[in-house]
């Protein structure tokens, strides 16, 4: 029974297939496309996979992409589900003031970590990073409960918003290091560490509102950027949203 994930992001389309729908399972096959090619899944990174029995994903790039979605999925027998934010789920309390406007991929992500904390001790808080067009730093306390986060540019949109509004200023393929002595590492590197900044100050909050020591976990294409500039720990974890969507998956049934 196999069960296929899927992430529709503001930039790409993320998607794996695992062996079962349960966390843990196995994944046997995975990819991603930029939103631009996915009329062209079908004939080709889904041509040759097994038929998934069930699917669940997520989808913040609007209603027009997710019918180009479930287009593509027609060449299957399966039924397109997607989570919406809620009040709760999978055991995650939405702290937000109107839950249903949280994000899907930040409420997914935030159900994965949780489950993997579970997984691994005893209930701890935790803040999740997510890096992509966007950046996210969101907290859940002890107890399971999403208390809040931070939305800010990610690093595109950042350094393409200098490159627009400066003279001069040309979109970087620098370095992050601690002194930069050059436009494009200046660049590079205030982004990285204007993002990192936003992460500490949040993780000092975590600290302080629940008197425990937060787990940390980042993921999204560009966290990487991160690793050589943060004195936290931290746990890359790249399947973070789809953690959570196996997570959900797995409540739902057990209903």
């Amino acid at each position: 029974m196999t069960f296929l994930a899927i992430d529709v992001g503001n930039t790409r389309l993320k998607w794996a297939q695992y062996v079962s729908p349960k966390p843990g399972a196995a994944m046997v096959a995975h990819g991603a496309v930029f939103l631009e090619t996915i009329d062209e899944l079908a004939e080709t990174d889904w041509k040759a996979l097994a038929p998934p029995r069930q699917m669940l994903g997520c989808v913040v790039a609007g209603e027009a992409v997710r019918r180009r979605v479930e287009e593509q999925m027609e060449l299957w027998d399966v039924e397109p589900h997607w989570v919406f934010s809620t009040a709760s789920e999978a055991g995650l309390l939405n702290g937000y003031d109107h839950p249903n406007r949280l994000g899907s991929d930040r409420w997914v992500s935030l159900i994965g970590a949780r489950a993997r904390l579970l997984a691994s001790g005893p209930p701890r808080p935790a803040l999740v990073v997510m890096i992509g067009t966007a950046a996210t730093v969101d907290a859940i306390d002890a107890q399971g409960r999403f208390l809040g986060g931070l939305i800010l540019p990610g690093f595109g949109l950042m350094l393409k918003a200098l490159e627009m509004g400066t003279a001069g200023l040309k979109f970087p393929t620098g370095d992050v290091v601690d002194f930069p002595t050059n436009t494009s590492d200046a660049l590079m590197s205030g982004g990285a560490n204007a993002i990192a900044g936003a992460i500490e100050r949040q993780y000092r909050k975590l600290l302080k509102c629940t008197g425990q020591e937060p787990a940390l976990f980042m993921t999204g294409g560009a966290a990487v950027k991160l690793a050589p500039i943060t004195d936290l720990a931290f746990e890359t974890v790249d399947t973070l949203i789809f953690d959570g969507l196996l997570q959900v998956q797995a409540s739902r049934a057990s209903r």
